[in-house]
């Protein structure tokens, strides 16, 4: 392979696992495997397991958007999943995984890379929740169905790009229509 037939998501990968070699936790580097996302816009990585290897899975968008000292982070993220599943066959966010990421100086969760397409906001009086959405699921399109995540009471949702807002599904619809192209 030459210089000019590496792509971002070779570089990606390769500095990932030089930075992975210096980290000092304890996984088998035989049943780890590194891949990159395009798609993903929420998550900066996420660790699958099979039952025998660990994958790695770094976003391309983060690894754009996030400065090294960032991304680097969130291999450390990935590798105490990875060490997670390779110890205990299971990984969360948890105990072990919180004393785990603080040793390694790794974030429990990761910073917003790509703005919401759509944000959730509570109309209670002095209640501050808020949620960020990237797609149309259920508490966006139908939020007369759901409550905000502190206090229990209603809110709106705002398509982010247009400040269009609506607390219903027959809001949801409107604006949807009203931007047609620009939805």
């Amino acid at each position: 392979m030459t210089d000019e037939s590496l792509t971002v998501d070779d570089e990606i990968v390769a500095r990932a696992r030089i930075h992975a070699r210096d980290v000092a936790i304890d996984v088998d580097w035989e049943c780890l495997e590194w891949a990159v996302s395009a798609r993903a816009k929420r998550r900066a990585g996420a660790c699958r397991w099979d039952g025998e290897v660990a994958t790695i899975v770094l976003s391309r968008r983060a690894y754009e958007a996030y400065d090294w000292a960032q991304f680097a982070a969130v291999v450390r993220h990935e590798l105490v999943h990875a060490w997670e599943f390779q110890r205990h066959g299971k990984s969360g966010h948890g105990e072990r995984f919180r004393r785990e990421a603080r040793r390694l100086e790794a974030p429990r969760h990761c910073e917003a890379f790509t703005d919401p397409r759509y944000l959730l906001r509570c109309l209670g009086g002095e209640c501050t929740w808020e949620s960020r959405r990237h797609q149309a699921s259920k508490p966006v399109r139908t939020p007369e169905n759901y409550r905000c995540g502190s206090c229990g009471g209603d809110y709106e949702v705002e398509h982010v790009s247009s400040g269009r807002s609506w607390k219903t599904a027959a809001g949801y619809g409107g604006a949807k229509a009203a931007l047609g192209e620009e939805w």
